[in-house]
């Protein structure tokens, strides 16, 4: 048995999954010939059962990646602000924050006030904001600059944990 980093892990489940929906697509094409009404049916290089059994063998290689990442992401910490944190919580930490700067960088953009039409002809009407549009747009920075922390201790953390799998078949 060979072991390869956690981001390697990460990486060939990835392309396992690519190559699993390109098989089931082969399967698709050899399930069926066209042929003319008595005659012969063509040699084919591979059967529906070739292809099927090589999408069970990889599918049972992805379940088994998958296994060991999940392992990996729950035994691993990195250290955030003093702060153990498994990876697994990391990094959906780091989504948190993305999603929190991707709301705060909306406000930020926002006018303080603008007029709004399409109300009424006699009176004007002004969209006001009820917050500091700049106080926002920093705040999205900051939310941004943590969530790029968070993500590349993640990264570091992946090419420093080894996973025990024998990927010998897809080298």
């Amino acid at each position: 048995m060979t072991s390869f980093t956690l981001a390697d892990g990460i990486r060939l489940r990835s392309l396992l999954t690519k190559q699993v929906q390109e098989l089931e697509q082969e399967m698709l094409r050899v399930a069926f010939t066209l042929s003319e009404k008595g005659q012969a049916l063509p040699e084919q290089r591979r059967s529906v059962d070739d292809v099927d059994s090589d999408i069970k063998m990889i599918r049972q290689d992805i379940m088994l990646l998958d296994r060991l990442i999940y392992k990996a992401n729950l035994a691993t910490a990195i250290d955030y602000q003093g702060e153990q944190i498994p990876l697994v919580e990391a990094i959906e930490y780091a989504m948190q924050l993305r999603a929190q700067a991707k709301l705060y960088k909306q406000l930020g953009a926002s006018p303080k006030e603008q007029p709004e039409y399409g109300y009424g002809e006699a009176a004007a009407y002004m969209r006001v904001a009820r917050f500091d549009p700049e106080e926002y747009r920093e705040k999205a920075l900051q939310y941004e600059r943590n969530a790029n922390k968070v993500s590349g201790l993640v990264n570091a953390k992946n090419y420093q944990v080894e996973l025990e799998f024998d990927a010998s078949r897809y080298e």
